[in-house]
């Protein structure tokens, strides 16, 4: 029988768009889990209701991503990643985060191994190095520079998130896949990917977008006075809120 699953990623704070393609994905059956990439929290403002709907779910698996660790760090008093108005953004956002869910995102762990058909799958918020480090952003990803970098690795599919945009690869070797950021976008809509592995082990990967209103979503940021938040508004999401001004 094929398995079929979901793919989110990036998620960035943003409750309108995750209610919007948890909808979608209910409204398909065949779907059987989830799979949550990272970045749950960070330059989306919603972070509590993010969470509330996360949390309430249990057929979601998860990744943790850089947003979430900044957020962990600021609120053990670790130094942080980030910097400048970045660094205050995420202190902004660490102090209205409801205690209830630093548990939850301490436990998040940087990997994830599943295997379906005997097709044995990595997720991961970005590539890492051997430190548990993130990589840079590599703005020209290939075919052969991904082979490259997990050429040691037993996985026959990669999934991650982190850079934005949607990456589909597919080598002798392996399946790499990104669904693209799920709550950044300069449209309003909110994309993932629906991965079906037949039992014969073919792969076959849908990318859906999926409308829903981010209106009050954009309002929100300058209605908050939220930290850096012109940056924001035109970097991840295109001043799209211009419109409703």
């Amino acid at each position: 029988m094929d398995k079929k699953i979901a793919i989110i990623t990036d998620i960035h704070g943003n409750q309108s768009a995750l209610k919007a393609v948890l909808d979608d994905i209910d409204c398909d059956p065949q779907i059987e889990h989830i799979y949550c990439l990272g970045d749950l929290v960070g330059i989306g403002y919603e972070t509590n209701e993010v969470l509330e709907l996360l949390v309430s779910r249990s057929d979601i698996s998860f990744v943790k991503g850089n947003h979430d660790e900044a957020i962990l760090d600021i609120i053990a008093g670790r130094e942080v990643y980030s910097r400048g108005a970045e660094k205050k953004h995420h202190q902004w956002l660490a102090t209205r985060l409801d205690p209830k869910y630093i548990s939850f995102l301490k436990e998040i762990p940087t990997t994830l191994k599943a295997n379906y058909h005997e097709k044995e799958m990595l997720f991961v918020h970005y590539h890492l190095q051997e430190q548990k480090k993130f990589l840079s952003v590599d703005k020209e990803p290939t075919d052969k520079k991904l082979d490259e970098f997990y050429q040691n690795s037993t996985a026959a599919i990669v999934c991650f998130g982190h850079h934005h945009v949607i990456h589909h690869f597919k080598t002798k070797n392996r399946l790499y896949l990104n669904p693209g950021a799920l709550g950044c976008n300069h449209k309003p809509y909110a994309p993932y990917a629906i991965l079906t592995i037949a039992e014969s082990g073919a792969t076959n990967v849908c990318f859906k977008e999926v409308p829903y209103d981010n209106e009050e979503f954009l309002l929100g940021y300058k209605r908050l006075n939220i930290p850096d938040a012109d940056y924001i508004l035109k970097v991840f999401h295109g001043n799209q809120h211009l419109k409703n001004l």
